[in-house]
């Protein structure tokens, strides 16, 4: 079981506060099949909760035990049928490549040569953040965002 301390877990309740349940334990309880479903959900989010449904609370006090103890993740909150919990995300942080954040990527465009006949020809080209490539092979901009009249003639006067 993980260990927080109060501040830590108080700005995690806050931050659950406005998740949804993505994981539920049925009538069946807390079987293999749920157990795994949570512990991916811990790895790709981090603080998730979890609905449990049934009347007993002593039953649902013992689920959120063995989860925190057979997952390693830290108790979070308990209110009613459902259960915050919270394990650091397991997946390492993706390396971003020398191009992105600079607006620029590069993009091979393969055209097939106008007889069909030859080879097709194979061209690189650095493609800013507001353009694409189409189906052609031609480049395309991203449209300028429309300006309101409303505004513009507001600005004037």
């Amino acid at each position: 079981m993980l260990k927080l301390t109060p501040a830590e877990r108080s700005t995690l309740r806050a931050e659950a506060h406005a998740l949804s349940p993505v994981v539920i334990v049925g009538e069946a309880g807390l079987t293999p099949a749920v157990l795994k479903e949570i512990d991916a959900s811990l790895d790709a989010h981090g603080l998730i909760k979890v609905r449990v449904f049934g009347d007993d609370r002593e039953a649902r006090v013992q689920i959120y035990e063995t989860i925190c103890d057979k997952l390693g993740t830290a108790p979070i909150q308990h209110i009613g049928k459902l259960l915050v919990l919270y394990r650091p995300k397991k997946d390492a942080p993706k390396e971003r490549s020398e191009t992105r954040g600079k607006g620029l990527r590069e993009v091979t465009i393969v055209k097939p040569s106008p007889s069909g006949t030859k080879r097709p020809s194979v061209t690189k080209v650095m493609v800013k953040g507001n353009e694409r490539v189409t189906q052609g092979g031609s480049i395309k901009r991203a449209k300028p965002r429309q300006s309101s009249l409303k505004k513009s003639s507001l600005g004037r006067g």
